[in-house]
């Protein structure tokens, strides 16, 4: 894994507007949350849990209380877990409750954790009460992110740590952008477009505003880069196709045929990372600040 500071190549001011963000984008519903956690989270959470745990054990090594929210099916909840002091109580929350019965029947084994639903922009918590916010590859969901990174800001402890990423585009996450162009050439029109939402909200000068205009300090920026190794091209296929609400979009169409859509995505894959263990670049941005003490 390679980390950078941040410099000036996130410059662009072009942002998803709310109404950009279509109702379906944040459905996942019936088989996705299974087909996400198999199939995309040793690919794509597992690496960018890992470290944004280890930030927060490292920025709040005495964090007693911590917010996860968009937790998914518990990725980064396990990492914070087996990372933070045993005492400490997680509160991961999500605003799909079938996300969060995955969460619950297959994290059983985390003692102090409760998985609770939550609207980001409107947490039902006290001010001033947690040590950490954490949410991993939520932001870009976020209708109305300002009133989420308010949210986050009111809820902290002066002092407290908030740590969020977002993924790069999909011209660096190639793997991404693959599925998403040969999925569209399955569609003479109304293509299924879900991933541009989780790949488009990569540019550093609003996410600088957001936390700023919420209050917080000491924002620090990071690129982490990271290969991952992945034995099978049909798994990442069907992480990409049938993991997200993508596939609802797909399953509107009559006369497409997702099997097909799948073995077409993972012959692409073959071709530009490798018939076997293939080799998968990625990069993240992570993002650091702190609620100020006084």
């Amino acid at each position: 894994m390679n980390i950078m500071q941040s410099n000036d190549q996130y410059a662009d001011d072009t942002t998803l507007a709310p109404e950009q963000i279509k109702p379906g984008h944040a459905k996942f519903v019936g088989s996705i949350p299974e087909m996400y956690d198999r199939h995309l989270g040793p690919l794509l959470f597992e690496f960018s849990a890992a470290d944004i745990a280890e930030r927060i054990a490292r920025h709040q090594p005495d964090a007693r209380r911590v917010l996860e929210v968009a937790c998914g099916t518990g990725i980064c909840t396990d990492h914070l877990w087996r990372n933070l002091n045993p005492e400490v109580q997680i509160l991961a929350t999500d605003l799909n409750d079938a996300m969060l019965d995955h969460a619950r029947e297959n994290r059983k084994a985390l003692t102090n954790v409760t998985f609770q639903q939550a609207d980001a922009q409107a947490l039902n918590i006290p001010d001033n009460t947690q040590d950490a916010v954490v949410c991993q590859f939520g932001l870009m969901f976020f209708p109305d992110k300002a009133v989420a990174l308010s949210e986050f800001a009111r809820v902290l402890k002066p002092g407290g740590t908030l740590a969020l990423n977002v993924w790069d585009d999909l011209t660096v996450n190639k793997v991404a952008g693959i599925a998403k162009d040969v999925i569209a050439g399955f569609f003479e029109d109304n293509a299924p477009d879900f991933l541009t939402v989780p790949f488009g909200y990569s540019d550093l000068d609003p996410i600088r505003r957001l936390v700023q205009g919420a209050g917080l300090e000491k924002l620090e920026f990071a690129i982490v880069e990271t290969t991952v190794e992945r034995p099978s091209a049909v798994s990442v296929a069907r992480g990409f196709v049938e993991g997200n609400p993508g596939i609802l979009q797909i399953r509107e169409h009559e006369g497409v045929d997702e099997e097909e859509i799948i073995a077409a995505v993972a012959r692409a894959y073959e071709d530009e990372f490798g018939p076997d263990f293939l080799q998968i670049p990625l990069r993240e941005i992570v993002v650091l600040a702190q609620k100020p003490l006084a």
